[in-house]
């Protein structure tokens, strides 16, 4: 059974760093359940404080993953159309590959802005590029967060490795 927990929660973990780019699937808490999963295991004994101070992270970097793309388009003058725009393009940009995960959000703060301000093509350029940046950061930041995950992971595994295979000193 610690094999296949070990396993299952090493798949979680890298499914928590492809989440962390991809919107679609959950980042830091995937990779935070897969940490969870090898804390399971009998061959490694159960750490509540680091169980809880990644779940900590896990929770506090979730939720900045829905504020920072907020705050660029605010930041650059963006309104909420923008806002909703971004996430639109997100959505749809997500059928286009790793691209349109990027260019989507560009794109849909861009045309959010057109449609409240018809004219001002500028302004919505602005609010854009606030979105992007927003956007790129929570990117960056969910993608650290797992990857720093997997290291404790493989880190923990390693420690442990031979509890694993029953292997004794």
């Amino acid at each position: 059974m610690d094999i296949f927990l070990l396993i299952i929660g090493f798949l979680i973990v890298l499914t928590g760093i492809i989440g962390s780019v991809l919107p679609v699937l959950p980042g830091p808490f995937a990779s935070w359940i897969g940490l969870l999963l090898l804390y399971l295991t009998k061959a490694i004994p159960i750490d509540w404080t680091v169980l809880g101070i990644t779940m900590g992270v896990a929770i506090l970097v979730s939720i900045i993953d829905y504020v920072l793309p907020i705050l660029g388009t605010k930041k650059f003058g963006g309104s909420n159309y923008g806002v909703k725009g971004s996430m639109v393009g997100l959505v749809f940009g997500i059928f286009f590959g790793p691209l349109g995960i990027i260019i989507g959000p560009f794109l849909g703060a861009f045309f959010g802005e057109l449609i409240k301000d018809h004219k001002d093509a500028k302004k919505a350029l602005k609010a854009a590029v606030g979105s992007f940046i927003g956007f790129l950061s929570s990117t960056l930041l969910k993608l650290a967060v797992c990857l720093v995950f997997a290291g404790m992971y493989i880190a923990t595994f390693w420690e442990y490795k031979d509890a694993f295979f029953g292997i004794s000193e």
